[in-house]
């Protein structure tokens, strides 16, 4: 299946119906009158977080999202059935924005968390509604509200713990697959990976779920490469595990590179925790990582560590690592957020 994190449509809410104008006339009845009902609701349009779902490309082949107008009233004062809803269903982690793709609507996070896009318009009153004393005969109703309409963005972005950033053939796809389950394509040219991968790693009795991008390279931003847009998958990461191959001739140019390409992202990414991880140190003699390291220690200001994904060297080390940022970040949510009671409104 091809993977789609970006999507645009159009939806639109039910009219309303219109009211009635109705009048009982049966025979032996005297008094008759107005009977006219009111018209049913137009439908709302709502989008929802299902479970099964981890791409968005159902919106490619269907754009259009029209809730049911609300049924005309009818005679014997009764009320038009309301219009269906529209439900676009979307998986954990997607974003809804308005037509400028700046303003967020909705930020779905939880597998069964439901927002309402659009509502649909009132029906209208029949003429049975309008009948006072001094107008016992009215010959009129209202005609339904219009509902709404307009276009909105999709965009998904992958609820991931740790997030694989570096350089095109920094080896990150043979890291996750040396850790998990997912199986990756893995070759000897740059961008091997065309879009995000997710995999489920387990270390000691803890599970979490660690996420590989696209290699990013200098302009990404600019739009050179695959460009930058990925790097939305690894924002809500607790950390970003920077990979760098040890291999090549300038580490420190690879690490400025992709920070560089991170500031210039933004959305809080360059100040996000980084573990740096010199890869493949299973091409390099003791003494080549050890100078490597040292180059890296002068610019890294945060935790380096050395791993190779081929030999399973130091992997551990990260993947505890990793585990340690988690947590941390867990028990910095915990602390700030705002106790149940405090939520509640009170006069």
């Amino acid at each position: 299946m091809k993977f789609l994190d970006q999507a645009k449509a159009f939806i639109k809410s039910g009219n309303g119906g219109s009211g009635a104008v109705s009048f009982r006339r049966e025979k032996y009845v005297e008094f008759g009158g107005p009977d006219g009902g009111n018209g049913g609701r137009g439908g709302d349009v709502w989008v929802e977080c299902v479970d099964g779902l981890n791409t968005l490309i159902d919106y490619r082949y269907q754009q259009h999202y029209k809730a049911a107008t609300g049924t005309g009233g009818m005679g014997k004062d009764r009320t038009g059935p309301n219009g269906e809803d529209a439900v676009l269903r979307v998986p954990v982690g997607t974003q809804i924005f308005e037509e400028d793709n700046k303003t967020l609507i909705a930020d779905l996070t939880r597998v069964g968390q439901k927002v309402r896009l659009l509502s649909g318009g009132n029906g209208g009153f029949g003429n049975a509604h309008f009948k006072t004393s001094s107008n016992q005969a009215p010959r009129h109703a209202n005609p339904g509200q219009q509902g709404e309409e307009k276009w909105v963005w999709l965009r998904l972005k992958l609820i991931a713990d740790a997030g694989l950033v570096g350089l095109p053939n920094a080896g990150k796809s043979t890291f996750l697959s040396a850790v998990s389950a997912a199986n990756p394509k893995i070759a000897d040219y740059p961008f091997t990976t065309l879009h995000p991968n997710l995999g489920v790693v387990r270390i000691a009795d803890r599970d979490f779920v660690l996420a590989d991008i696209p290699g990013l390279i200098e302009g990404a931003h600019e739009g050179a490469g695959v460009g930058d847009r990925f790097l939305g998958h690894v924002e809500r990461c607790a950390t970003n595990v920077h990979l760098i191959d040890g291999t090549q001739e300038d580490v420190v140019k690879a690490y400025k590179t992709i920070r560089a390409e991170l500031e210039a992202y933004g959305q809080g990414l360059a100040d996000k925790p980084e573990i740096v991880v010199l890869n493949k140190i299973d091409a390099l003699t003791k003494e080549a990582v050890e100078k490597k390291l040292a180059e890296l220690r002068a610019v890294v200001p945060g935790r380096l560590l050395a791993a190779s994904s081929a030999s399973h060297e130091g992997i551990e080390q990260v993947l505890f690592a990793i585990v340690s940022m988690i947590d941390r970040r867990k028990k910095h949510e915990a602390a700030t957020a705002i106790p149940e009671e405090e939520k509640k409104w009170t006069p």
